[in-house]
């Protein structure tokens, strides 16, 4: 550790430590030959004898040291004095993104979109240079004290594998793409994934992917669809959770091809939050199948009659500036005191062309009528439909449509009611459930509910009864808690209790917020079982309380402030003026006071203000499933024996405690995991000898450290296997 007042390179004087990381420390000090404050990074001393992580560490400076932008934190200097090396950089008073989530909980949509614009305008920069992160996460954003957001530590965005594995290829496995937890090749897509994970957490205020360890984490990243954002932020606008979606796909062919395009539909979303603008990219770009909505298949049918009505208008004027020429037309009116005769032919011709033209509409309008009678008495039009149907088509007046029931039936089932409905649909991914295997088990928004034509229904497959536990949901609001246990396919019975108080006479747990679950969490459980879930209502003080304000609020925060209250009644009204799902009025009114036993009424919005209907339906392209990820097949000789020797030197951070090590390979597209070291304390470098999966190449290894009886990820590592003849 460097001493306050301590000078390097004859220019920097140390001030004060600042920060430390896994192989540096971080120090304020002041550059005397430009009279400005810097950050200057260390190596710490046990590696400064290291060659593999002085070189590391100089790649750090390299990568970033070209890059000049106002969301990249600047490299100003890289050197050695006395064996005490060095990076300079710029000194950004703030906090990092991952503080900041911490603080708040979760961010606003403005401020995480301003946020996730600045990254992806930083990482543009980087990418037009040729340089990918790799480590893009909350921990490597910087938000400074004026707002000012920047990218920082490029370490690993040069690091290359050798036959000692010394840099760690991949970033945090919380942020990593696929690809990188499978340890293939990665480009700017990973980094834009990276950024997808990134801003669910800024929106939701937790990571789509987490697990016990970081091999289990990795294998959810490869294979499970990450929850909704907007079951944690139910205000999330459509069109940012359709730009994380795209983010976060899992085949990199379906993600956003560039950062400049991730910027352009975050800026269009501040404009247009429930735009539906985003549309995912396909495999295939041939032959691809165009859904026609009705008002463009109205328009395509009208285009004859309307070429014909202006046809014979043209001709119309024609022959009214025929018989009434005005002053422009002195050269016809020339040819006819000359005896020019083709004026007269011209209009028989046109008057000709009127008839035909006449005929044709005639006839159009009769066979359009032959049509209709046909399908009227053939039932395809008018007349009642089927109560199993489940579809009734607003007035055209108020373009409302109401939504229909599809749990319980197919896809293709589901599919037909929407087109009739006019409301486009889109598959979310898969969840535990009692209905049958395959089947639709849930949807968004509840049958039966009136919406604007072309809305999209988003809705779930189930995967049928399974075993599983019950989920943590201690410390969640008791409207989150909800969603999260019935996503995990359990039956919840809410009720609410009140709480016992602190040493301070505040309560245990806030009104709102959840106690406890029966079964408690961890509990070995089946999707379809009940789950109690109690609720607190803060300290009981009586049959008088005040009443809280909850008008322009959400419903599920208007829920959770009225913890209290053990009876909410919900009453829907339609308001044009009111978003949909924010409170109207409330009974009894705010700052009164009421018994908490008693029922309180919550108005609801539930139009909310209109917006303008697509003008084309749902195409098939937003409808598909998420194309699988490629598969690594196994195409090698499979016989024999694969192994990988390299060896491993000391991981960043490392503090000498028990390691694990689990190695992920993926064979025939199945991912396979083992363990290699278990809670063992090694000397590095370290001599891996490892046998993998036959025929498989390549593989992941994810390193941990236990610290305080928690493992701690210390680094992902990109493996190679070769076939050993035995």
């Amino acid at each position: 550790m460097l001493k306050t007042g301590m000078i390097i390179a004859e220019r920097y004087e140390i001030l004060q430590k600042i920060g430390t990381g896994g192989m540096a420390d971080v120090y304020k000090a002041k550059d005397h030959k430009l009279n400005r404050f810097v950050a200057v990074k260390i190596l710490k001393a046990e590696f400064r004898e290291d060659t593999t992580f002085i070189r590391k560490f100089k790649s750090e400076a390299q990568a970033a040291a070209g890059l000049t932008h106002p969301n990249i934190v600047n490299v100003f200097d890289v050197g050695d004095d006395d064996g005490v090396h060095y990076i300079v950089m710029e000194l950004i008073e703030g906090i990092t993104l991952k503080e900041y989530i911490s603080k708040k909980g979760r961010l606003s949509v403005k401020e995480a979109t301003s946020i996730a614009i600045q990254v992806s305008m930083g990482l543009e920069t980087a990418h037009s240079h040729g340089i990918v992160h790799r480590d893009v996460k909350p921990q490597n954003i910087i938000i400074s004290t004026d707002g000012k957001v920047k990218v920082t530590d490029f370490g690993i965005a040069r690091a290359a594998s050798s036959n000692t594995i010394s840099s760690n290829v991949m970033g945090s496995v919380h942020y990593s793409s696929p690809e990188q937890v499978r340890g293939g090749y990665s480009d700017e897509k990973s980094d834009i994934y990276s950024l997808g994970i990134t801003l669910y957490e800024m929106v939701t205020g937790r990571v789509p992917f987490d697990g016990d360890t970081t091999v289990a984490i990795a294998i959810k990243h490869l294979q499970e669809e990450m929850v909704p954002p907007t079951a944690y932020a139910p205000e999330l606008p459509y069109s940012l959770e359709q730009i994380i979606y795209k983010c976060t796909q899992k085949s990199v062919d379906r993600r956003y091809s560039r950062m400049e395009d991730v910027i352009a539909d975050l800026k269009h979303s501040l404009i247009d939050p429930q735009g539906d603008f985003v549309t995912l990219n396909t495999l295939d770009t041939d032959a691809k199948t165009v859904v026609i909505s009705d008002k463009e298949l109205g328009e395509i049918k009208q285009q004859p009659k309307l070429a014909a009505r202006q046809e014979a208008l043209e001709l119309m004027q024609e022959l009214d500036q025929e018989e009434n020429p005005d002053d422009s037309g002195r050269e016809k009116s020339a040819r006819r005191r000359n005896g020019d005769g083709s004026g007269k032919k011209k209009k028989r011709r046109a008057v000709s062309r009127l008839v035909t033209i006449g005929a044709l509409l005639a006839g159009t309008v009769i066979l359009l009528g032959v049509i209709y009678v046909v399908a009227r008495s053939a039932g395809l039009i008018g007349g009642s439909q089927e109560p199993e149907q489940q579809v009734q088509q607003a007035s055209e007046e108020d373009n409302y449509v109401v939504v229909p029931d599809l749990v319980g039936r197919t896809e293709t089932e589901a599919r037909e009611l929407t087109n009739e409905a006019h409301i486009g649909i889109q598959m979310m991914g898969e969840e535990s459930s009692t209905q049958e295997k395959g089947r639709i088990s849930s949807q968004d928004i509840p049958a039966g509910t009136k919406v604007e034509a072309y809305s999209t229904l988003k809705y779930y497959i189930s995967k049928g009864l399974q075993d599983t536990t019950v989920p943590n949901v201690s410390g969640y609001t008791g409207v989150e808690a909800q969603q999260i246990l019935e996503n995990a396919g359990f039956v919840v019975e809410p009720m609410k209790e009140y709480s016992y108080s602190d040493e301070d006479g505040y309560p245990v747990v806030e009104p709102g917020y959840v106690i406890s679950t029966t079964p408690e969490a961890g509990t070995a459980a089946r999707a379809g079982d009940a789950v109690t879930l109690v609720i607190s209502r803060g300290l009981d003080l009586g049959d008088s309380v005040e009443v809280p304000n909850v008008v322009g609020m959400s419903k599920n925060d208007a829920l959770t402030i009225l913890g209290k209250f053990v009876d909410i009644d919900i009453v829907e009204e339609a308001n044009s003026d009111v978003a949909a799902g924010e409170v109207l009025y409330q009974n009894p009114e705010a700052y009164s006071y009421a018994d908490p036993d008693l029922p309180i009424t919550l108005t609801i919005s539930s139009s909310g203000q209109a917006e303008a209907a697509p003008e084309t339906a749902p195409t098939e392209e937003v409808q598909q499933e998420a194309a699988p990820t490629p598969q690594t097949v196994v195409t090698g000789p499979t016989d024999g024996t694969w192994k990988c020797t390299q060896s491993l030197d000391t991981p960043n951070g490392y503090q000498g405690g028990k390691i694990r090590m689990e190695l992920l390979q993926e064979a025939n597209g199945q991912p396979v995991a083992s363990t290699i070291v278990e809670d063992e304390v090694l000397t590095f470098p370290y001599k891996l000898d490892i046998v993998g999966q036959q025929g498989v190449p390549s593989g992941t290894l994810y390193v941990s450290e236990e610290v305080n009886g928690t493992y701690h990820e210390l680094g992902l590592y990109s493996l190679t296997f070769e076939r050993v003849e035995e």
